[in-house]
């Protein structure tokens, strides 16, 4: 159905009347199919985290906390009421810091020598650093296994071996990251710092790092994100330790209390602020460069 033109009445003073063009249906129903396909998006991903913030203000009647049975505070006034499950929330918390920090240095050297460097193995190196994504989580965590079984030992697994599988694949993720900030960056900013005499630490602190800054940040995030959320490669070299998403796992199969939605739920809204505040940030500082 073609747009159809409309002519209004011809005004007083004799001049020629206004078209206006009214959309058909189908016209219509286009420019909108984006903005309702992204909401339809939208809440199927953030339908489960509703249901988990939901649920956590439940209060089962029996083991599992899978139906709605009456609102109670009393997984929130108590979310530690597990010992062992705040103890691997602990570890958890830990082994994601100390892999981020390092996953984040790491990955941040190793974009700056891929982007601003030309060397031989360039082009190996980088398909090497797609394979930590691209190979299953199973086969990576039975390979880191028996590297360690072999080396160190299981009675020494733990901390550290969990620790640096989390590193190997966090490293892939930082360097995507970064490698896409330093393509985005505008040289004749840097050229710029170098004619007024900056020397090259200055240009670095000065004007590279504070461009790359956010992409760094992300990076680091998303390697925090990853890093708390594993399960398999974790299982593999986890020795005796459990980490948090190890104790879900095993609570599933005797008991799912109200409390593992109560920390879903704050890690959740920790998020959600973190977030809100890196956007009110940005906004205060583009008010203040207008």
């Amino acid at each position: 159905m073609a747009t159809q033109t409309i002519s209004a009445p011809a005004p007083a003073d004799g001049s020629a009347p206004l078209k206006v063009r009214r959309k058909s249906p189908l016209a219509w129903a286009k420019q909108h199919v984006l903005l309702a396909v992204t909401f339809v998006v939208f809440v199927f991903m953030l339908l489960p985290n509703a249901v988990i913030l939901w649920m956590s203000f439940n209060q089962p009647d029996g083991k599992f906390n899978y139906t709605w049975n009456k609102f109670s505070l009393d997984a929130w006034k108590n979310p530690c009421s597990n010992s062992t499950m705040c103890h691997s929330i602990g570890l958890s918390l830990e082994i994601g810091v100390v892999a981020t920090i390092i996953a984040t240095i790491l990955g941040t050297m190793i974009s700056f020598a891929m982007v601003r460097h030309r060397f031989k193995a360039r082009s190996g190196i980088n398909a090497l650093l797609f394979l930590p994504m691209a190979a299953p989580e199973v086969v990576m965590g039975a390979t880191l296994a028996a590297l360690f079984f072999n080396t160190i030992g299981p009675g020494a697994m733990g901390f550290w071996t969990i620790t640096i599988a989390h590193v190997m694949f966090c490293i892939s993720y930082v360097v995507v990251t970064v490698k896409s900030r330093l393509a985005g960056m505008d040289p004749t900013l840097e050229r710029a710092a170098e004619d007024l005499y900056a020397t090259p630490t200055q240009t670095f602190m000065k004007v590279t790092l504070p461009l790359v800054a956010p992409g760094i940040g992300a990076a680091a995030l998303l390697a925090f994100a990853i890093s708390i959320d594993d399960y398999i490669i974790t299982v593999f070299t986890a020795g005796n330790s459990e980490t948090f998403p190890m104790y879900i796992f095993g609570s599933v199969q005797r008991a799912y209390p109200a409390q593992i939605d109560v920390i879903g739920s704050l890690m959740l809204l920790g998020t959600m602020t973190v977030i809100a505040v890196s956007q009110i940030l940005n906004q205060m500082r583009t008010s203040r460069k207008k």
